[in-house]
């Protein structure tokens, strides 16, 4: 049990963030301490060797002045004013041998070190060097000088006192340190508690959003930090959930609703007809109404698999050069009559000839598609216009416009028009199962164009088509020819 809680402790981003930040401030730290200990030795190395220098230009002026004698009585009381145990002076030839020195009962251990003398002698005056002796704390400084002709000076000298200060030096920072050590856990423990409160509300929020409870928000600081982006993103990002799940409940509302009708009129023809006196041509209706019903249910469900193919990408075109003009021009005839019986106006002006690559049906059905709800949402009289602009330059994209003087559409629906099973009609009293231009501006963006609307209430509408003409590489060479005059 104790393992497992350690274990969910190691696992939350604030414990680690904590150790992040009392590792790097251990190793900073450390890295502190070893530069400033080098720098404390090299500081007391240089005071003693200052020390040692003093006395050995003191005991050559002595030499000079008072001559060996007085020099070796000087040493002995030197020594014995300094401790016994913190100095010793030895007298030397050139060859190394001792001729005189204070009291080395307490420095027998350190003898004569032929190389320094050697290096006196080849011209590096003074030699220093730094002795540690077996079973005693405190090193030695020894200085190697020649004081006079024929005559070399060993000075040594306990560094009792430097490695007292460096000991002091090591107890504080080592207690420093585990002060320290507490006090920044405790700081990197508030530290990243801070700093993820934002993501604490973050992920209390996402836990408490529920399906019936999408409404919730993180609350922001409006600091503008790194957080508080983070709120705001998530923020967005559930508005577009909570919009995509109120879309997709109305949706399957539409669905339902479009599914029941015909269901309902099948299931009431058959019940009608099972009541009925049970006659061969009553059971001829009900079968040729059904039959009329099911084509209604499978002309939806297929246009639902098209325009989820052509989103996708994954849907089967057969492309082919289209005459744009010759297919207006019979969709215009196909829909006359039908103008005609509603009292209403068709014209078609085709314009320029040109022409599109593209699937020959689809782009039929794109076409049937806004005639049809072009004279379904027009009063008569009225007058519908189908109009083709191929546009002056050849990078110019080919439009086709569908002008009517209907009852429009407000402009809080113009992007919802083209979302499946929506219908301005909320009654849904007439006849359609609103996805005529949801497939219209699938078909369109597979083609490469676009598919817009300008509108309002009681003032008509203009559906305008862009798809990129079709340029044959003779023409596109020719086009690029030199003028001849």
């Amino acid at each position: 049990m104790f393992f497992g809680k350690m274990r969910r402790l190691a696992s939350r981003l604030s414990f680690r963030l904590t150790l992040w930040y009392a590792g790097i401030f251990i190793l900073t730290s450390t890295v502190a301490f070893v530069f400033f200990y080098l720098f404390i030795i090299s500081v007391t190395r240089e005071r003693t060797d200052q020390e040692l220098n003093q006395k050995i230009g003191q005991f050559a002026v002595m030499l000079s002045i008072q001559g060996v004698d007085e020099l070796k009585r000087a040493a002995i009381l030197e020594s014995q004013a300094a401790g016994e145990k913190k100095l010793f002076i030895r007298l030397l030839y050139p060859t190394g041998v001792v001729f005189s020195s204070t009291n080395m009962s307490y420095w027998r251990d350190i003898d004569v070190d032929r190389s320094a003398v050697q290096q006196l002698l080849d011209g590096n005056d003074p030699v220093f060097q730094t002795i540690s002796i077996d079973d005693r704390k405190n090193k030695v400084r020894v200085a190697y000088s020649i004081i006079g002709q024929d005559l070399l000076l060993q000075v040594g000298y306990s560094m009792e006192a430097d490695t007292r200060i460096i000991e002091a030096f090591k107890r504080t920072f080592i207690s420093t340190m585990a002060m320290l050590m507490i006090t920044s856990a405790l700081i990197g423990w508030f530290l990243a508690r801070r700093a993820l409160v934002g993501v604490e509300r973050v992920t209390q929020t996402a836990g408490e959003i529920t399906e019936e409870q999408l409404e919730k928000r993180v609350p922001t600081t409006g600091r503008g930090d790194e957080v508080d982006r983070l709120a705001v993103t998530f923020n967005r990002m559930l508005d577009r959930i909570q919009k995509l799940v109120a879309g997709t409940m109305e949706m399957n509302d539409n669905i339902a609703h479009d599914l029941k009708s015909p269901i309902t009129r099948i299931r009431g023809l058959a019940e009608i007809t099972l009541t009925g006196d049970g006659s061969i041509e009553s059971f001829r209706r009900m079968a040729g109404d059904t039959v009329e019903q099911c084509d209604r249910l499978l002309d939806m469900v297929n246009t639902m698999l098209v325009i989820s193919e052509a989103e996708a990408g994954v849907g089967k075109m057969t492309m082919e050069i289209i005459d744009i003009q010759a297919l207006i021009h019979n969709a215009c005839e196909l829909f006359s009559p039908i103008a005609e019986d509603k009292g209403l106006k068709l014209e078609c002006s085709s314009g320029e000839p040109c022409r599109i690559k593209g699937d020959r049906p689809m782009v039929q059905r794109v076409i049937a598609n806004l005639l049809d709800n072009a004279i379904k949402y027009t009063p008569a009289p009225g007058r519908v216009e189908v109009m083709v602009d191929a546009g002056s330059a050849n990078g110019e994209p080919l439009k086709i416009h569908i002008i009517d003087t209907g009852i429009g559409i407000p402009a809080s629906d113009h992007q919802l028009i083209f979302k499946r099973f929506f219908r301005c009609d909320q009654s849904r009293s007439r006849p359609g199962n609103g996805l005529g231009l949801s497939l219209a501006k699938a078909v369109v963006l597979v083609h490469g164009g676009n598919i817009s609307v300008e509108s309002s209430r009681g003032k008509g509408s203009r559906f305008t088509i862009s798809i990129p003409k079709f340029i044959s590489a003779s023409k596109s060479s020719d086009s690029n020819q030199p003028l001849s005059l």
